[in-house]
């Protein structure tokens, strides 16, 4: 896993899982490695935008059901932070199982601008097999 993730980040989502074995990934634009994105978030789907070059990537695996999320009237929407900022770093909390799988997925969204973190969306994981999603960040 990237340990690039602002300690502040990590710390929060580590505090957020539970007890459960988690291993944590840094958001990092493939095109221009860029770590600060907008970010749309439905009810168990996340996207997110470089706001260096604009590139985008869905989060884990929610391309499958970003429509599925859509056509049940729950639009995603930009995340905001409390000062109002839309630029954020963001990583993922991969909540494991017994044998290692991904039981959870938790989009942790730390503010550029006044450091605000919080979870912005997660959703269980309730198929297998489950390693492909550890790279989708």
């Amino acid at each position: 896993m990237d340990e690039t993730v602002s300690a502040e980040l990590a710390d929060f989502l580590r505090s957020e899982d539970d007890g459960r074995p988690v291993k944590i990934a840094a958001c990092v634009c493939a095109g221009c490695a860029g770590r600060v994105f907008s970010v749309l978030v439905g009810e168990s789907v996340a996207e997110r935008a470089c706001a260096g070059c604009g590139g985008r990537a869905f989060i884990a695996d929610s391309e499958e059901y970003w429509d599925d999320v859509s056509q049940e009237g729950d639009e995603p929407g930009e995340a905001c932070c409390p000062c109002g900022s839309e630029e954020f770093e963001a990583a993922v909390a991969f909540s494991l199982g017994d044998e290692g799988t991904v039981r959870w997925v938790t989009v942790g969204l730390r503010c550029v601008e006044d450091g605000f973190c919080g979870v912005y969306v997660d959703w269980k994981i309730d198929y297998g097999p489950t390693e492909h999603l550890l790279a989708m960040v």
